[in-house]
């Protein structure tokens, strides 16, 4: 990209803190489900599988998140943030008001949904402000809010759960996110192309999916993270019952997790760049796949089982983090879209791992496990399909 776009160090160090901030409150809001998933079904008066399937649905209506997406290629990135945002201050609102199962599965469909229109339209931002060669420091520090959301506020939205009701948490959300838009439409400038051309939802996306490369990069996503899905549904619900935790001390798992993921964006940020965004991947998911499947060693105490969680979303987190920049790449002149389509397929990833982690976890949460080896497996073959234009190598 032409250098008139970029921003300067100062400025993008600044825009990096305040859409790292921004998003921790989005993650939030879909991050706490998984770890106190038994207590909002008991809760709710709800069964697993009933909050399961909520996270399902929304996971794959979130994919619609590409139909959107096209307005922030043609309109401006900040018109496109701000719709996501809107949208997920429209699911989180009504359940702080009129609690229940509808509206918390309406706030997790409109989180969800709100999240894949509001990432694409931001990481579409930096990649047009940020040169490829250092996009992977970039990108990495906006990721670090997701494992900020888990280390600080998920245990704090446990503690308001104790404290309060169960419905506490979307209270301070509410909050959080239309504070978020103010200062979204106060801090980043207007972004609207001078001459916006005509928004062309499906011919964008028609660009994007008959492209093989873009084909093979959403694959690649689609697949570890399917695997790492199968295993993050139903692990809170696995140490509950392997080792007694009550929802403070799921809580302290969610720290352990979330520590690890920031291992992960802190190394994404230090290597990604210098040993290659292809590299990393391939590494990160070969050791992802040899770690998952130690469970039947390291599982057998409670200890055991936090090193496993450590290391398993370490290795998770920095594929996923290192994908980010090379997806943002492939396609430059569709970025948000191609960015929005690779959201989308990671939602429905986990659409998939969503059903299929209650029904593999019947045999047991080794079950789980090896299916994520699988599944990490077919990713590695994916992503040796990838292929970049010549000018960003």
């Amino acid at each position: 990209m032409d250098n008139k776009f970029m921003l300067t160090p100062r400025t993008l160090h600044q825009r990096l803190a305040f859409f790292t901030t921004l998003r921790l409150t989005i993650n939030t809001s879909i991050r706490m489900i998984y770890p106190f998933m038994a207590f909002f079904a008991a809760s709710l008066d709800r069964d697993i599988g009933m909050i399961s399937l909520a996270l399902a649905v929304s996971m794959a209506t979130s994919a619609a998140g590409p139909f959107v997406a096209p307005i922030a290629d043609r309109r401006g990135r900040k018109v496109g943030m701000l719709i996501g945002l809107g949208i997920f201050l429209a699911g989180v609102i009504p359940v702080s008001i009129f609690p229940g199962y509808f509206t918390f599965f309406l706030a997790i469909m409109l989180g969800n949904l709100g999240n894949n229109i509001f990432l694409p339209a931001m990481q579409a931002y930096l990649g047009d402000h940020s040169p490829y060669e250092k996009r992977g420091f970039v990108m990495a520090i906006t990721e670090l809010s997701w494992a900020l959301s888990f280390i600080l506020l998920v245990p704090l939205a446990g503690l308001l759960m104790e404290w309060t009701t169960w419905y506490g948490p979307f209270i301070a959300l509410s909050a959080a996110g239309i504070l978020m838009v103010i200062l979204l439409i106060i801090l980043i400038p207007a972004d609207h192309p001078a001459d916006p051309e005509p928004i062309t939802i499906f011919s964008d996306i028609k660009k994007v999916i008959l492209y093989l490369p873009a084909v093979f990069g959403i694959l690649t996503g689609t697949l570890f993270i399917s695997g790492n899905e199968v295993v993050s549904v139903v692990f809170g619900v696995w140490m509950q019952s392997s080792f007694g935790l009550q929802v403070a001390a799921l809580g302290a798992a969610s720290m352990v997790i979330g520590f690890a993921e920031l291992g992960g964006e802190g190394l994404v940020a230090l290597i990604t760049d210098r040993l290659g965004k292809e590299r990393t991947i391939g590494l990160s998911l070969i050791l992802n796949a040899l770690w998952v499947i130690s469970l039947p060693w390291l599982g057998k105490s409670e200890a055991g089982a936090f090193i496993w969680l450590f290391v398993f979303y370490l290795t998770f987190e920095i594929a996923i983090v290192s994908i980010l920049p090379l997806i943002s790449e492939i396609t430059p002149a569709t970025r948000a879209t191609m960015m929005s389509l690779f959201i989308a397929a990671l939602s429905l990833g986990r659409a998939l791992g969503d059903v299929l982690a209650p029904i593999l976890y019947r045999g047991g949460f080794l079950v789980n496990a090896a299916v994520c080896a699988g599944l990490d497996i077919l990713a590695l073959l994916a992503l040796t399909q990838i292929k970049l234009p010549k000018d960003a190598k």
